[in-house]
This record gives structure tokens, sequence and C-alpha cells, in this order.
């Protein structure tokens, strides 16, 4: 059997590692200013059926029609769709008091059994949701599903077919800087507010709140405030084509006309599973690691160049599994390292983002070749992907791959 190699690194290496150790063990990231009918389970080619894209009834070709013609139309026909979503949350303060906390955001009818689609950030740690379709009735709404890493989620209520107004879903994938778009919200409390705009960039990457990369954002100059969040990005024939999520705010105000919204082709994939599981059911590792790249950095001298250092192993996933390692103290108080994930079925792995774009390609269940730099060499290892055991969820809220 091959000997584990153990490094003898400085007292600064010994104790910069172990505080990393220890601040991934502790807890996750804080804090962010940010179709048709009942789904069913199907492959991604039929996924897409399920979903209203028609363009509702009432909006004209926009060729046809001005400018502000279609504006009317769109605004008509869809904001009755547009839910104003207010959230209560309490929790309890330093002397044992407790507090209420106060907040709103938007979101879209997506199906007439009353599910609406929103951001997560917009119900994040809610514990009453209560929402508006317009005029006196006020809704409760329960929490259907979320998914943290794409900042959406999604929500229910009983109301009858009548009152729900389905807001379609267009295709982000044919989107085209210069195209007219326009963003239908509840900025600032004041309900079901209209702006237009352009789509001013694409493949925008932003963040989720936990720090997980969300590819191909849409940037639009339509004016998102707060209480926009969660709402619809619509085309100018109104079906939804992103769900608006985060602005560009110098010192934390209001638009200054950089926006970014969710792609809804993203939405598409990812409903699905939420209204089923009540969460996406992503493959995942199931480690806690460094970039390489930074640690050296940091001083931290390490046998390779890139990678990503695998700090811990949650037991009982893929990696576990398949017998990774990760990093601990010797019992001649020296540092053994654990393996280097250098590249995933032949693609290299520099840090936390690479490793997600490769896993994002794959399903539970999928096998991947994983090259480890090991006891001064490498070796690859098949590893069976599957989902994070249930029990290192609740017990280690954090970001894990």
């Amino acid at each position: 059997m091959a000997q584990r190699i153990v490094y003898q690194l400085s007292v600064r290496q010994i104790l910069l590692i172990a505080l990393v150790a220890a601040t991934m063990a502790a807890g996750g990231v804080l804090g962010f200013n940010h179709f048709s009918s009942r789904f069913q389970p199907q492959t991604a080619a039929e996924e897409s059926n399920n979903f209203v894209e028609a363009a509702p009834a009432g909006v004209s070709d926009p060729q046809t029609v001005s400018d502000e013609q279609n504006n009317i139309e769109v605004y008509r026909a869809m904001a009755p769709g547009v839910a104003f979503i207010k959230t209560t949350s309490y929790r309890e303060d330093y002397f044992g008091n407790m507090e209420e906390g106060r907040g709103s955001g938007s979101g879209s009818v997506i199906d007439t059994d009353g599910h609406i689609l929103t951001n997560n950030h917009v119900i994040e740690d809610a514990q009453q949701l209560t929402v508006n379709l317009g005029g006196d009735k006020v809704y409760p709404a329960k929490l259907v599903g979320s998914d943290p890493d794409t900042d959406l989620a999604v929500i229910k209520i009983d109301a009858p077919r009548e009152a729900l107004r389905v807001v379609p879903l267009g295709d982000s994938d044919r989107l085209i800087v210069g195209q007219k778009v326009l963003a239908i919200g509840n900025p600032f409390g004041l309900d079901r507010t209209l702006t237009t705009g352009v789509i001013s960039g694409l493949q925008r990457p932003i963040r989720a709140r936990n720090n997980r990369p969300i590819e191909g954002a849409v940037q639009t100059d339509a004016s998102i405030n707060p209480g926009n969040s969660g709402g619809p990005l619509l085309d100018s024939r109104g079906r939804m084509i992103g769900i608006n999520s985060q602005i560009l705010a110098p010192g934390g105000g209001g638009s200054v006309g950089v926006g970014f919204a969710v792609p809804v082709n993203i939405a598409k994939r990812v409903v699905p599973d939420l209204i089923q599981h009540g969460e996406v059911r992503r493959p995942k590792l199931g480690i806690n690691s460094r970039s390489v790249g930074d640690l050296r950095e940091q001083g931290v001298r390490l046998p390779t160049e890139d990678g990503l250092l695998i700090i811990n192993v949650t037991p009982g996933s893929s990696a576990a599994q398949a017998g990774l390692r990760g990093t601990s103290q010797a019992a001649n108080g020296g540092i053994s390292l654990g393996d280097i994930i250098t590249s995933v079925d032949g693609a290299k792995v520099s840090d936390l983002d690479d490793l997600y774009r490769v896993l994002d390609k794959h399903a539970v269940g999928d096998t991947v070749q994983v090259e480890i730099f090991r006891n001064s060499r490498r070796q690859t290892i098949p590893i069976r992907l599957q989902t994070l055991p249930r029990n290192a969820i609740q017990a280690l809220p954090q970001r894990r791959f």
C-alpha cells in the first residue's frame, strides 16, 4: 500500500490551512442587495411542452402598432399575472425578544394551479408569505421549492383559475442586444409598475447569494429597483424572457440603468424539479475545497500549480465512496495534504467555478473521470455522481460541490 506523504509546512502555512478548514466547516455564505398545467417529470426534450409559450391574447404584432400601443397592450395583458409578494420573518434578538422583519418582491404566475415563480432571495428565511394579484384579495402562499444556486424559487397559492393570468415563457437563447424589453414589478412597494428598455448585453456572469455563478444573465437598462426582484422581464409580445434579479448600484442606491435577469431557459430547467422535489437534484462530489492558485498567492507551497485542494469530504458522498481524501493533521504535527483535483473528464479545474461548470453538464447517476494529484503522482479515479446526503446538507449548510 502506498504511504501517504506528510508535508512539513511552516507554522504560518499550518495556521492558514487550519483556518481555511475551520472556516469552511463552520457555515455558509451570509447575506445581497439585491407552465400551462401541472408539471410532470419528463426528459429535457419534453420539458418545454409543459410551459405556456404562445404570445398572450390581446397583444398585437409589435410591428403593426406604435411603441406606445405595444407598451399598453403588454401591460394590460400581463400585469394581472404579476404577483406582489409580501414576506414576514421572525428572529430572536440578543435579549430574547422576538423581532419581526418584513419584505416584498415580485413573481409571475406560471400555471393555472397557482404556482408562482420568483427569486429565492425574495422568500428566503420567510415564515409567512402572502400574494396579491391586484384588487383587495390577498392570498396566503406556501413555499414549494427553492434553488439558491440559480436564485429561483416557486411558491403556491390556492386561487380560482379565473383569477390566475399565466405569464407565457419565451426563449432566452434567441435574444439579441437592442431588443425591446418590459419589466413589471413592485419597486418600493408600488404595485405592478411598468418600465421599459432594451437588452443591453447577454451572457453576463452574475452570482447568487451563495456565490455560485449564474451563467448567461440578461443585462437590461429597464429600470429595476428593490421590490422588482422575482418579477418578469418580458419581450414585446408579452413573453417572459428573464426573471429580474439584481442591479448594479454603486453606493447601494437605486437603479442606474444596469440590471440583470436570470434567463428564463434556466427556469424551464429547474422549475419542474422544484415543483416535484422541492429542490433541484444536482450531482455533487461532496467536498469542501480551496483553489491551489489562491493558496499559493497567500504563501502556501503546494506540489501543483493549479487545481482544487480538498479540505474535507462529506461522509457518504460521491467523493467519499470513491475514496477521495481531505486535508488532515498528521501525528507528528505536520499537515497531510488532501487530494488535489486537476481535471474532470479532461476539463481543467482551477477553481470552484470550473468544477461547477463541468458538473452542471451531468445528471445524477453519471460517472466522471476525476484526475487528482496524490502522493507526488497523478491518477484518475472514476466517480459516480449523486446528490449530497440529506443529513449532510442539514448538518453543514454550506457551499459544497
